[in-house]
């Protein structure tokens, strides 16, 4: 046996193969939203400190119109693959195009509410949905 520990060897294209077919498929979509933030540029959701201002990039999991003191608004999970931050637009019943599994680049001020990181009327960027 090698001292080597298995994670540290270079995996040869069988080796790939085992572990993609033994790794769930959330797993995979999770490593694939983080090498497309690595790509893209943008800060992952999992570093982000509160008063940061950051862009980010992920995945909508869920989109919920939950009003806040009276007032309509939109809120969204984006998740990175790190971890998941709440985007919220005040104001806002409906985006066109905002809807669970579209990818959307978003920028502003993260904040955190109740434990959770937040994103309030940041700026956004819906990502084509043929890159898929």
């Amino acid at each position: 046996m090698s001292a080597v520990p298995r994670s540290e060897k270079p995996a040869g294209r069988f080796r790939r193969m085992l572990d993609r077919l033994s790794t769930s498929q959330e797993d995979l979509e999770s490593e694939e939203l983080r090498e497309d933030t690595e790509t893209t540029g943008c800060v992952r959701i999992g570093d982000c400190r509160d008063r940061q201002i950051v862009t980010v990039t992920g995945t909508l999991r869920t989109v919920t119109l939950r009003p806040r003191a009276g007032v309509p608004a939109l809120e969204a999970e984006l998740f990175d693959g790190s971890a998941a931050l709440d985007v919220v637009w005040l104001g806002r019943r409906s985006i066109v195009g905002i809807e669970p599994g579209r990818k959307l680049i978003a920028s502003g001020r993260i904040s955190m509410s109740r434990g959770r990181r937040v994103l309030f009327n940041p700026k956004y960027e819906l990502r084509p949905l043929g890159r898929e």
